[in-house]
């Protein structure tokens, strides 16, 4: 596996860019707390909470369903979304580390 100078992966660093790059949107960091506060909704609850387009919800949760940061459930023709806060913290926890480990070794 080929490392960059600061001893990460390339794969690994673009996994923490991806992380950083989906919670840097207003938006979805205001659906994540939408859906923590709230529990599990559809994009349809999520659109009239946030007072914004259903297709642009569906936009912005794209992405953070793609990175695990919210969960999906299916009930029927329902489809509901929750904010997984033990993967947001865990990706935190894991980023916070490597730095440590960095300026450790550093």
């Amino acid at each position: 596996m080929e490392e960059d100078q600061g001893g990460e992966a390339p794969s690994e660093l673009r996994d923490t860019a991806r992380f950083f790059q989906a919670l840097r949107d207003t938006l979805r960091l205001r659906v994540l707390f939408t859906l923590a506060e709230n529990g599990e909704m559809t994009v349809t609850e999520l659109a009239r909470s946030l007072r914004v387009s259903q297709p642009l919800v569906s936009f912005h949760l794209r992405p953070l369903r793609l990175l695990g940061l919210v969960g999906v459930r299916r009930a029927g023709r329902a489809v509901y979304y929750s904010a997984d806060v033990e993967e947001i913290e865990r990706r935190q926890v894991q980023f916070v580390e490597k730095l440590k480990r960095a300026v450790a070794s550093g």
